[in-house]
């Protein structure tokens, strides 16, 4: 990807310097439940669990120990990298959403971390891997996680991996500003858990869509090979291919986020159309 002396965003905080040892109270699991709660209620509510997220979180962490260093010219570089790539995501998302006469696009924060990271959604380590809190509207991204896609995984890497990622994220925040994420979790509310599972993979997939369609409006900027590196990582995050790495069997009941050729489609679908009106991955699950 061409990034190098391109303009930065100014929604980057990188706290990759910074790293907190200690036990965390609210992490995986039940950081998953309180982004479940924000997105459900939302706006005051919202607001009004975040205190007790971290009351709970307060009570129940016992030692922590907070140290800094100063980041390497590669972590500097790779810093400089992702205020690019969310800068581009700023600029996409301003013009789709002029065109499509979505109102002002609220432009999120990024958060760069390692370890351990306090949120609106409360404290999250890293093995949360990269992930939104509706409750802040920040992405929240370890970078250690990109080389446990490839080593663990099986993706290729490269800077567009990361990229696809990111735009993923940032698709959450835009399901976020548009009422789909509420939406979700309303329609979840007295559904089995395999009918609810169907809705979080729709979510998903939506997501990797918008992902798709930021690298339409970002195409001047691509190097040859880029695709493939987001194809490749969005087959490894595919339920399927996770479970049978990790498992060795799969459970399609199961499944939250689709099947590696879910994911690739679906952000080719974004690629390829450049069409917003083209996102309804609800239609295409649940019929």
């Amino acid at each position: 990807m061409k990034w190098k002396g391109r303009r930065k965003s100014g929604n980057l905080d990188d706290r990759r310097g910074m790293s907190t040892k200690g036990k965390v109270a609210a992490g995986g699991g039940v950081i998953a439940v309180i982004v479940i709660l924000l997105q459900l209620f939302g706006g005051e509510t919202g607001q009004q669990i975040a205190p007790i997220v971290e009351q709970i979180n307060n009570s129940r962490t016992t030692t922590q120990q907070t140290t800094s260093r100063e980041l390497t010219s590669a972590e500097q570089e790779m810093g400089d990298f992702m205020a690019t790539v969310l800068a581009d995501t700023e600029d996409v998302w301003n013009q789709l959403f002029r065109q499509n006469n979505l109102g002002d696009y609220k432009e999120p924060q990024m958060v760069l971390f390692t370890d351990v990271v306090n949120t609106r959604c409360g404290k999250a380590s890293s093995a949360s891997g990269p992930f939104y809190c509706p409750g802040d509207q920040k992405v929240y991204m370890d970078l250690a996680f990109f080389k446990e896609l490839r080593t663990r995984f099986g993706a290729k890497g490269g800077d567009f991996a990361i990229a696809y990622v990111t735009a993923h994220e940032i698709g959450h925040h835009v399901q976020t500003l548009l009422g789909t994420s509420r939406q979700v979790q309303q329609a979840k509310q007295g559904r089995s858990q395999a009918d609810a599972n169907k809705l979080s993979v729709a979510q998903e997939l939506q997501a990797d869509f918008y992902a798709g369609l930021w690298a339409h409006y970002n195409k001047k900027y691509l190097d040859e090979g880029d695709i493939e590196e987001a194809l490749s990582a969005a087959q490894a995050v595919g339920d399927d291919a996770i479970q049978k790495r990790t498992r060795g069997y799969v459970q399609p009941d199961s499944f939250t986020h689709g099947t590696s050729r879910q994911r690739m489609e679906w952000f080719m679908k974004g690629f390829r159309s450049g069409d917003m009106s083209q996102h309804d991955t609800f239609k295409a699950i649940l019929n």
